[in-house]
């Protein structure tokens, strides 16, 4: 436990001592889709899985140095349903190539925003248009010795806005530390480093949602459940927006006052945390219940006055026969939630040639 203890205080040094860098997250970046979960378990476990490592290829999305050879022959296929009408696809194929002791995998990440009307600044409707982005990722890992694996993803990007269009390239690196005895894994990975290589308007050039995230997963010994938390956005410390419009809080006697500056300190440190619990149940775990919390979600998109879930999300994963299905919700505002379905399989199952 010590040893896990230290990174864990190493971890929370590096989010200490980051350059304070002010301003909301959303808005800034094109690609956005690129941070979507990419499986009905991600979205259980808050929307971000990087220090797991077991048959589930979805996961090497997130962190590519989790690409393991247990996801050999793994193939997944997942669908996430969102608001008004947005539909948003995920699948992919892992292989282990045992020659070169390297797991690789190949995917596809796409988002259909729906139809949209066509009209001019008179306001007159001229047709209708559709808007969509792809993702095709390739990525590979390598354990470099006992205890780290390295990893690298490289995605291919295809936005297409009415007939605004633009193409980019993008890559995640990750790097995974496995304990001794296999029950604690520590993650460190750079999402999305890069953007646009042609734009979709020549005066400007975005660049992709760039994250770095520190992480860490404890398997329990006298118990099926494994914790998990997260340090998510850590290339900018202050991740909270100061809404001038917002009413002040109130006190227990019906006072308006002003929120303290410990108070938007703490708020703004557990922004940057996702905590995660999986149990696994069953001799395999063939049966796994999730929860998740994830609090610049709740911030961002609570509606005051009112109590929501948002910032949770929850599900379940279930193995039938050679296939296992996840489904996760993920709750967002007072609207709804989304909801997110994946299967996958394992070639090998069904035929011991591949």
């Amino acid at each position: 436990m010590k040893k896990y203890l230290q990174y864990i205080l190493l971890s929370l040094s590096v989010t200490l001592c980051i350059t304070d860098v002010s301003g909301q997250l959303g808005g800034q970046h094109i690609y956005e889709f690129l941070s979507l979960p990419s499986s009905g378990r991600v979205t259980a476990l808050g929307g971000s899985v990087i220090s797991v490592l077991d048959d589930d290829i979805s996961l090497a999305y997130h962190n590519p140095a989790s690409l393991n050879p247990e996801m050999h022959n793994r193939l997944n296929f997942s669908h996430n349903i969102h608001f008004a009408d947005i539909s948003n696809g995920y699948a992919s194929y892992g292989r282990h190539l045992s020659k070169w002791g390297i797991t690789t995998h190949a995917a596809i990440n796409y988002i259909n925003y729906g139809e949209f009307i066509a009209a001019d600044d008179r306001d007159v409707v001229n047709g209708t248009f559709d808007a969509g982005e792809t993702a095709i990722v390739l990525g590979a890992s390598k354990r470099m010795n006992e205890r780290i694996i390295l990893g690298a993803n490289f995605k291919t990007i295809f936005s297409r806005f009415e007939n605004y269009n633009s193409t980019g390239l993008v890559a995640d690196l990750g790097l995974n530390y496995i304990g001794a005895d296999s029950s604690f894994v520590f993650s460190i990975v750079a999402n999305n480093i890069g953007g646009e290589v042609s734009s979709y308007t020549d005066n400007y050039r975005g660049s992709a949602p760039f994250n770095l995230q520190i992480g860490f997963t404890k398997k329990l010994s006298h118990l099926p459940f494994r914790v998990g938390v997260i340090a998510d956005n850590l290339q900018a410390w202050n991740i909270r927006y100061d809404d001038p419009d917002r009413v002040v809080e109130t006190n227990l006697f019906g006072e308006t006052e002003e929120q303290s500056e410990f108070s938007k300190g703490s708020d703004n440190f557990f922004r940057h945390f996702v905590f995660s619990g999986e149990f696994l149940l069953g001799k395999r775990g063939n049966l796994r219940l999730r929860m998740a919390y994830r609090h610049l979600r709740r911030q961002e998109l609570a509606v005051e006055g009112f109590r929501s879930l948002a910032g949770f999300s929850g599900g379940f994963g279930i193995k039938v026969s050679k296939f296992r299905f996840d489904y996760g919700v993920g709750y967002h505002h007072l609207a709804g939630a989304t909801n997110h379905i994946t299967i996958s399989t394992g070639l090998s199952e069904f035929t011991s040639k591949l």
